[in-house]
């Protein structure tokens, strides 16, 4: 059976990385996987699983996006190892739909373009990268190992075009040598992505949890109860970051 890389916590071709890890147009092996106001009302994302200043992700298109990954799941099961609880499939792709609207955020704050020929490339050296790491599951079979539907792949490649595109800007285009200098780098784009995802004010429906700004993943929200509901979110490893850092 073909190991599929690990999910958040280990390493994987297809996680969205921390900057200045991800470096035109491929996805680093590393194990990396949002405004004012992220302490919300059921009421204000009624019938939404997330909502920003412009944008809405309705509780029908997470759960037809989480049906497409769990369909694709249970089609090639034998093959896939999922890296999280399959109970928890809809906040793994709320994660990254909500990844997915700040990386857009960025673009447009930065006057970034990307052309379908960018992704097409973004997503052709993912496959190379899976393939040079030893693994033998494609890339579909890794998506949805972690998480991200099959059809969501062209949006894996504009995110990662988009962050290649902005540490360019940042770096020149050639990505600095020493340690502390990488690390100055990393700072100056978490900063940038950090103001993006405060620009839009994202909410998220307590039923799905929170956002954790540390690597904008929904998580379990701070809760009083005993004894939550075994639906709900995994709690995260460490204290989630609920207001921008920035």
């Amino acid at each position: 059976m073909p190991r599929t890389p690990n999910a958040p916590g280990g390493t994987s071709p297809l996680e969205p990385p921390a900057a200045p890890r991800a470096r035109r147009g491929v996805v680093a092996l590393t194990a990396a996987l949002l405004g004012a106001g992220l302490a919300v009302t059921a009421c204000g994302t009624l019938g939404a699983a997330a909502v920003s200043n412009s944008q809405r992700i309705s509780s029908t298109d997470l759960s037809n996006e989480v049906g497409n990954l769990n369909a694709a799941y249970q089609a090639d099961k034998k093959q896939i190892q999922l890296q999280f609880p399959a109970s928890q499939m809809p906040q793994q792709v709320l994660s990254w739909l909500v990844k997915f609207q700040v990386g857009d955020q960025l673009a447009a704050q930065e006057g970034i373009t990307v052309t379908p020929a960018d992704v097409a490339n973004e997503l052709n050296a993912i496959r190379k990268q899976i393939k040079q790491s030893g693994e033998s599951a494609t890339l579909t079979q890794v998506a949805v190992a972690n998480g991200l539907p099959p059809d969501q792949l062209n949006a894996l490649g504009r995110y990662e075009v988009i962050q290649g595109k902005a540490l360019d800007r940042l770096d020149g285009g050639k990505l600095p040598s020493s340690t502390s200098a990488q690390q100055a780098l990393e700072s100056k784009f978490d900063h940038s992505q950090c103001l993006a995802a405060k620009s839009l004010n994202i909410q998220i429906n307590p039923q799905y949890g929170t956002l954790n700004y540390s690597d904008l993943s929904v998580v379990l929200a701070p809760t009083t109860l005993s004894n939550p509901q075994s639906s709900a979110p995994t709690p995260a490893a460490s204290k989630p970051v609920t207001t921008p850092p920035c």
